[in-house]
């Protein structure tokens, strides 16, 4: 008998899983504009760039994730769909109707006659798409509407777990201006006609001086890194020859992932900075070495050498090592942090080739692009841009053409851009460079880090 209570309590319960099992959750309950989500298309540009095509994804890929409804994306090629979800500039009539004023990040948004409308420039489509899921698409059911204005929006910004640090190498203040003069001589990029850095929100200027006076890469990548004013060639060493901590380093301590990527080998300066210790810079099977212990000890990925200069490679190596490494440490639930660096600024303008000098730029600009695209799609992010020192006293002339006037380092200062929640302690500062690796790791939430007998966090 016992037995047969016992056959049938089995049977019971294994039928109502089953049951329960087999029982389709219901559809969603998501309007917009009081249309039923479902009935919206995603539409992107043909003729726009990959982040109009990455941001369309972004928004049907996240839909599917809240709501479990699946939107086709397709490009302004097709028939004007009843209802769309239209990124960028397309050739929608709706698109006609987004010229608003945007400065800086911001873009803009609104909704007519059962169409969505976002537009932002080149990667900012990114922030326009992020705000979109985030604003309005807030669970699995929901009503919600548009504004049937056009409205201009700034992207979202959270407190960062998240740590982006991106070195031009020898990019002074003129560096940055080279736009003025190459604007009709871009050969690769989006497009634009300026330095991106110039969109951030904040911007002040940095003092590089290292304790041996005009500093090197070595010193001033040491600056960065670790917060120590050392002598020149030294790496993660103070002025008595002791290792000091790295921010790569800490954020491995405080068990964030961690990449350190250069232009340059693995074995420069600045990449070397940020991932191993040595007396002397040009001790490179000492920095092996220590690189090594870096990538077991931590895990640190170490991606570098892209010294490419046509647009193909660019899109198809350069950046697709940014995103793969993105996308690899992004995966680590406490954040991350990477140095990227741009080292051939600094090498075009000792050997005095301008014309070099500004292609490397624009690559750099190009890397900027697709750490800020990231950025957008994950707010929780900090970016900082700087220098370690400028190369060759870029300055213009009286002709109103640049000039090197040196074929080595100064001691201007170099300009350093911010962007991310707290971000507003630089703007307008001048800083000893020392102070952005404080502070960077403030935001980490170590607020002793490196030397602050002089120079310390410009955060409490």
């Amino acid at each position: 008998m016992k037995r047969l209570i016992a056959f049938g309590l089995f049977l019971v319960i294994s039928l109502g899983l089953l049951f329960s099992c087999g029982k389709k959750e219901p559809p969603a309950e998501a309007y917009i504009d009081g249309v039923h989500l479902s009935e919206y298309s995603v539409v992107y540009p043909s003729a726009g760039l990959d982040y109009d095509k990455r941001a369309a994804d972004f928004i049907a890929a996240e839909i599917k994730a809240r709501t479990g409804i699946e939107l086709s994306v397709v490009s302004d090629a097709t028939v004007t769909g009843e209802h769309e979800i239209v990124v960028g500039e397309t050739t929608r009539d709706i698109s006609a109707s987004l010229q608003a004023e945007c400065e800086g990040f911001e873009f803009a948004l609104f909704a007519e006659g059962g169409h969505i409308a976002l537009e932002g420039d080149y990667f900012i489509i990114a922030a326009a798409a992020y705000y979109f899921i985030d604003t309005y698409v807030t669970g699995r059911d929901f009503s919600t509407n548009l504004p049937s204005e056009l409205t201009v929006c700034e992207p979202i910004m959270k407190e960062a777990k998240n740590f982006i640090f991106l070195i031009g190498d020898g990019m002074g203040v003129n560096h940055t201006l080279l736009f003025d003069e190459y604007e009709n001589d871009i050969e690769f990029g989006d497009g634009e006609d300026f330095f991106y850095g110039y969109l951030f929100p904040n911007i002040g200027y940095s003092r590089t001086e290292s304790l041996s006076g005009i500093t090197d890469s070595a010193a001033g990548g040491t600056a960065l890194s670790c917060g120590y004013k050392t002598y020149n060639e030294h790496v993660c060493r103070d002025k008595d020859g002791a290792d000091i901590q790295s921010l790569t380093e800490l954020a491995s301590v405080l068990g964030k992932a961690t990449a350190v990527m250069s232009t340059e080998v693995e074995t420069g300066a600045t990449p070397s900075t940020f991932s191993a210790h040595a007396s002397n810079r040009d001790d490179k099977s000492v920095i092996t070495q220590s690189q090594l212990q870096t990538m077991q000890k931590y895990g640190t990925v170490i991606d570098c050498g892209f010294d490419y200069y046509t647009e193909r490679m660019i899109n198809n190596s350069l950046e697709k090592h940014i995103t793969d490494t993105l996308a690899k440490i992004s995966a680590d639930p406490d954040g991350f942090f990477i140095m990227y660096e741009e080292a051939h600024i600094d090498k075009h303008g000792h050997s005095g080739d301008l014309d070099k000098t500004f292609q490397a730029v624009v690559r750099f600009n190009q890397a900027i692009a697709r750490f800020m695209e990231f950025a957008f799609y994950h707010p929780d992010t900090l970016v900082i841009i700087t220098a370690d020192h400028e190369t060759g006293d870029l300055k213009k002339g009286e002709d109103g053409k640049y000039a090197y006037n040196s074929d080595y380092h100064t001691t201007h200062d170099v300009p350093v851009f911010v962007w991310g929640m707290g971000g507003e302690v630089f703007d307008g500062l001048t800083v000893e460079n020392i102070q952005i690796a404080h502070t960077m790791a403030g935001f980490m939430g170590e607020y002793n880090f490196g030397d602050q007998s002089e120079y310390g966090c410009l955060i409490d």
